[in-house]
């Protein structure tokens, strides 16, 4: 499988504040990969160091297998920082400078417009788009070039549920296509519709990662209580019987692969010489697991 981006122990700094602490994850290519995470996790620091926005302070990253290059950047299209469309040009008009300055030909910008549902509204300035108009032609802008890797920032904050909607069908559309797709968000829902991976983040480290559907699915989880935690966690996590495995207050929750029971988690912990003094099965809510994640 063909890695498209790849983090190694990055970190940067703000002063004395520490954005990102020694973060690494791969994606690869044609995933719909989500850095999910609440706000001040470290999400848009991430996407504006490996965009060249910012410098690291640790650590390094690579595109295509390759260091970041004028090139390799023509590669990507990203949608990190709102873009800055002139109010009294129309849609056409403003993307024909995005084009212009990619490099890319004007046949781009009806395609674009026409992912984007906006083609009907080519010849309608700027200024008069609503809200979720103007970040669908955000998406458009991004569209220009056809880039490989799309790079998008919180691409749906503070839209409406059809604006939501809209966004989404882009972005499903695109990955449908074969495109690889880099999604920072803080809302859950919006990650577990579109996303086929995840990252998830708390204070810049990263806090667990994998498929959205075994990293944030609504299996059972099963709550145990035994002598020794600590160390049965790192067996649980080394075998192949657990999705997740983490702390909720005195217990250690554990969410089996989907070819398992709680006996089977049970016979294991006794054959480990750990007997067990608590098992209590609950099915929690995807919300539930991911507070638990960042808590």
């Amino acid at each position: 499988m063909e890695t498209v981006l790849k983090i190694n122990n990055l970190s940067k700094n703000y002063g004395n504040l520490q954005a990102v602490r020694n973060l690494s994850f791969e994606v690869n290519k044609g995933e719909v990969y989500g850095i999910l995470g609440p706000n001040g996790s470290g999400k848009t620091t991430t996407l504006a160091v490996v965009l060249g926005i910012l410098q690291a302070n640790g650590g390094d990253f690579q595109w295509f297998g390759e260091p970041f290059t004028k090139q390799v950047r023509r590669r990507i299209g990203a949608l990190v920082e709102t873009p800055n469309f002139y109010p009294y040009l129309t849609l056409w008009e403003n993307l024909k400078i995005v084009a212009e300055i990619k490099d890319a030909p004007e046949d781009d910008i009806n395609y674009a417009l026409g992912v984007a549902n906006l083609l009907k509204r080519k010849h309608t300035n700027f200024g008069h788009l609503s809200l979720g108009m103007k970040q669908r032609m955000s998406m458009a802008s991004v569209l220009i070039g056809h880039p490989e890797v799309l790079v998008l920032d919180e691409p749906t904050n503070g839209l409406d549920p059809e604006g939501f909607a809209e966004v989404r069908h882009i972005i499903q559309t695109q990955a449908k296509e074969g495109k690889t797709i880099i999604l920072a968000s803080h809302i859950l829902d919006e990650v577990e519709k579109v996303c086929s991976h995840v990252a998830i983040l708390k204070s810049g480290e990263l806090v667990a990662n994998g498929k959205v559907g075994e990293l944030l699915s609504a299996d059972e989880t099963v709550f145990i209580q035994a002598d020794k935690l600590d160390k049965l966690k790192e067996l649980i996590q080394d075998s192949d019987l657990a999705a997740q495995v983490y702390m909720v207050e005195e217990d250690l929750a554990v969410v089996l692969k989907s070819i398992y029971k709680s006996t089977d988690l049970s016979k294991f912990c006794y054959e480990k010489v750990f007997p067990l003094s608590k098992i209590v099965v609950k099915k929690q809510s995807l919300e539930d697991q991911f507070l638990q994640l960042v808590k």
